[in-house]
């Protein structure tokens, strides 16, 4: 929501402007953390504009830009500029209006006197729980330098990981879709023309032929009602999988599915150990560190694990034994966690853990590639190969005939 002020600075001078914040107290206690002495403040009436909303449909922020924007805070920090400056430095440089913008705001705020990561927690579609509690951390053990650079190498490879998977089911969705499109337009144009020759001639037509005529048949007379029907369930079932029970039902099905439960199990086993071992190395307590794991895993049913994890370290149990009460954990990882707690070196095997399951997606997604390209292979040439039949087998009978 945007608020409009007015008030008076530390030297007395008005100020007017507008704040966007999600409620009133909020923009109150922002403005006066500025040091700012509120006059008025009411609900502004303005809202985006179409412009600022093209941003949002064709320049919207992506987890590239964020991994390419906190490699580039990373060599700023190193190099010892202030937060301020960084801040600045990329508002000027960066070529994506939307990012822009959003780096400009944190600049002011920062020059306002706000911390980084208060000024970074008002753009939670940018910058996650995860990583404003990061900088956060860094900003209280005064080595934001190095939270950057862990930040930095942490999105790349979660980035990296994430993108190889999505890139490995692209593949597939598109040749199905192809293969799809052809098929309904063979059956729409192609079919209808060639039926009528074989309904003609007065011979008996195969029950393949007759299937393949049906769906011409349907496709032509019914294809709008179809294709309304097929949109409308498409909606609803996005729809349902947003919801709470939705999110549980894909998550499961992610789980149960032949060769790609394998590679999400290990996508999540490597995001569990990745964060905990990144935000342990900054000095962010366990059971935080837990708390915002379970936030980022982007699975309801280790979510739900992780929680109770949670519960039983609150509880005083050991990490590793509160690992070691889910099936979700496998053995190594359990073991290893506990050599780390008896070594002092949690953060270290966590590390290790984490390099280990990502090689493991990556060959993973390599094996789910090698085995889908021969089945679509063979799938679509059997789908190919049955229409073709259905309509020359008749056609050549009719041949034979004459």
């Amino acid at each position: 929501m945007i608020f409009s002020y007015k008030a008076v600075d530390e030297k007395n001078i008005p100020v007017s402007g507008t704040i966007d914040t999600t409620n009133e107290e909020l923009a109150i206690s922002s403005l006066q953390k500025r040091g700012y002495t509120i006059l008025s403040i009411s609900l502004s009436g303005e809202g985006k504009s179409i412009f600022d909303k093209s941003f949002s449909l064709f320049g919207g922020i992506k987890n590239k830009d964020v991994v390419i924007l906190s490699k580039q805070m990373s060599t700023l920090f190193n190099a010892q500029v202030s937060a301020l400056r960084i801040f600045q430095l990329l508002s000027a440089e960066m070529e994506k209006p939307a990012l822009r913008k959003v780096l400009i705001e944190i600049s002011d705020d920062i020059q306002t006197g706000s911390s980084i990561s208060l000024a970074l927690s008002k753009y939670p579609k940018v910058f996650n729980n995860f990583y404003v509690n990061m900088v956060k951390a860094g900003e209280e053990s005064g080595k934001l330098d190095q939270t950057f650079e862990y930040l930095a190498e942490y999105m790349e490879r979660n980035y990296e990981v994430s993108s190889k998977v999505k890139n490995a089911l692209i593949y597939p969705a598109f040749v199905i879709t192809t293969f799809l499109a052809v098929m309904i337009l063979m059956l729409v144009v192609v079919i209808p023309k060639i039926s009528s020759i074989i309904i003609d001639s007065g011979q008996e037509i195969p029950i393949y032929t007759k299937i393949v005529i049906g769906a011409s048949n349907f496709l032509v007379n019914f294809g709008p009602l179809f294709l309304a029907i097929v949109a409308v369930g498409g909606f609803l079932f996005v729809r349902y999988l947003l919801s709470s029970q939705g999110k549980v039902f894909l998550s499961n099905m992610k789980l149960r599915i032949p060769y790609i439960s394998n590679l999400y199990k290990k996508l999540y086993l490597s995001r569990i150990s990745d964060n905990l071992n990144t935000m342990l190395t900054s000095g962010i307590p366990m059971i935080k560190s837990l708390e915002l794991t379970s936030s980022v895993v982007d699975n309801s049913i280790y979510e739900d694990m992780m929680k109770q994890v949670i519960e039983d370290v609150k509880s005083g149990f050991p990490l590793s034994d509160s690992f070691g009460k889910h099936p979700q954990i496998p053995g190594i990882l359990v073991a290893m966690t506990r050599v780390g707690e008896e070594t002092g070196q949690v953060g270290d095997m966590l590390k290790t853990l984490a390099r280990f399951y990502q090689k493991e997606v990556m060959n993973a997604v390599d094996t789910l590639v090698d085995l889908i390209e021969p089945m679509m292979i063979v799938l679509l040439g059997l789908g190919v190969g049955f229409l073709l039949a259905s309509v020359l087998i008749p056609i050549y009978n009719i041949s034979s005939s004459i």
